[in-house]
């Protein structure tokens, strides 16, 4: 009976338990999580008819690993979708809508460049050379930003793009991997020439069946935290081991698969699988192969959850809320209206604001006060919007180093040391966030493709 050992009970632990138990594999899986609770960043809190999310608020509906998973262990039917709703770019100091017909801010069509508020037509113009454009040499990996500079110039890229991408990885734009994060970009400018004309030409090929508008995320009824449970109990109900509060302090290699230690006791398994942040690592692997991870930076957010009765938030615009172009003087980086976006999130009567605290390169979140940090994000709040009274409560929960950064060149480096761990380490499985992908589903697809591999050696 082979032995399996997984260290880290977030999503992508539990998820490749569960994918590790199915019936009939025969395996015996230990988890191991140093601290009392399973889920990592994952935090629901209930209070007074609030469903509030203190971390990731939902996830891609597209991915459809979660959803099939959230079937499989009996959730299928409390999955709830996102109320659609305008979202809006805080730019040279006023909300502008973020223009229809982009992706991610990318124009995938002219007129909605042509008639937004968020670029001059200086930019507007220095954009349209893109369909003049060349695609751009590339021998490895080049920076969003730079692509993105040099295809639309700094206007587009500052105002529309930039807001919304910098929020998903937490990295400065002038030094997240492309290749590591939006590839599909690079090959539609090299299928094309032009980013636009390859968008344009997608678009027109994917609208040849015209289809209702859906909101594009998925939750729970009962908050993430209702999956990560129901994953702990599934994984239980199948004979797979838990154990909380277990700080592992080794992972040694054997003749035979690899000795954990945790809290002074040695266990022998197979295989061994981990799926903590990668600043754990240095605690257990030595090889200078390993050194990229003692280098590689993350960055610490927060959110900042303040809830209101619903007279006293003055907010006519049928949204669901904005981000923040990096010009602005702000602390805040985004902002979701919470009961306009999750019906099942806010009582009736109530309204429920998230604020997003944390940029690269600042220390609001390491050096500022709970306090401080409510205020900044309320004084933010109050130059974009009209809000009366103090809140009923607020919530600012704090997740260091949660947002690793993917600078140029992180694919090719993942690939060599995963290459290197393969051949070295034969059964040692180093997974997660850290590595090719930070969404949950993502987090879910790598822990299934593990499991998988693991099953059918």
């Amino acid at each position: 009976m082979k032995r399996v050992a997984i260290v880290g009970a977030g999503i992508t632990g539990l998820s490749a338990m569960h994918y590790l138990l199915k019936e009939g594999s025969g395996m015996t899986v230990d988890l191991y999580e140093a601290s009392d609770r399973a889920g990592g960043k994952v935090n629901t809190h209930i209070r007074d008819g609030y469903t509030i999310e203190l971390g990731p608020e939902s996830y891609l509906a597209r991915k459809e690993v979660m959803t099939e998973l959230a079937y499989e262990v009996g959730l299928g039917d409390t999955l709830v979708r996102n109320q659609t709703g305008q979202a809006y770019i805080y730019a040279k100091n006023k909300l502008s809508p973020v223009p229809k017909g982009t992706m991610l801010g990318v124009p995938m069509e002219l007129s909605p460049l042509l008639t937004t508020d968020l670029v001059s037509w200086t930019g507007k113009l220095r954009a349209g050379l893109d369909f003049l454009k060349p695609a751009l040499p590339l021998y490895k990996d080049i920076s969003v930003g730079e692509f993105f500079r040099a295809r639309f110039g700094d206007d587009l890229l500052e105002h529309m793009i930039e807001p919304l991408l910098a929020g998903v990885y937490g990295t400065d734009i002038d030094k997240l991997s492309l290749m590591s994060t939006y590839p599909n970009f690079k090959e539609t400018e090299e299928e094309y020439g032009s980013l636009m004309k390859g968008l344009m030409a997608e678009k027109k090929d994917k609208a040849a069946a015209p289809k209702k508008k859906t909101g594009a995320f998925l939750q729970f009824k009962d908050g993430l935290q209702s999956f990560i449970d129901r994953l702990v109990s599934e994984n239980e109900k199948r004979g797979g081991q838990i154990h909380f509060n277990f700080d592992v302090t080794a992972i040694e290699k054997t003749e035979d698969g690899y000795d954990l230690t945790a809290d002074g006791g040695t266990h022998h398994y197979d295989e061994v699988i981990v799926t903590t942040p990668h600043f754990q690592y240095k605690r257990w692997f030595k090889d200078k192969e390993f050194e990229y991870f003692k280098h590689m930076e993350a960055t610490s957010v927060a959110t900042v959850v303040m809830a209101f009765d619903a007279e006293q938030v003055k907010n006519t615009i049928e949204g669901t809320g904005f981000v923040i172009s990096r010009n602005m003087d702000t602390s805040i980086t985004a902002c979701t209206w919470t009961n306009k976006k999750w019906e099942h999130s806010t009582p009736e009567g109530k309204a429920l604001l998230r604020a997003y605290v944390g940029r690269p390169g600042d220390f609001i979140v390491h050096e500022k006060s709970d306090e401080d940090i409510v205020r900044l994000a309320r004084e933010d709040l109050d130059k974009i919007m009209d809000l009366d009274g103090e809140p009923e409560f607020t919530i600012v929960t704090r997740m260091m180093n949660a947002m690793p950064n993917y600078f140029v060149g992180h694919k090719y480096i993942i690939d060599d040391i995963q290459k290197y761990t393969a051949e070295n380490y034969p059964g040692l499985h180093l997974i997660g966030a850290s590595h090719y992908a930070v969404g949950l589903p993502d987090c879910v697809q790598t822990a299934k493709d593990t499991a998988e591999k693991i099953l059918h050696k």
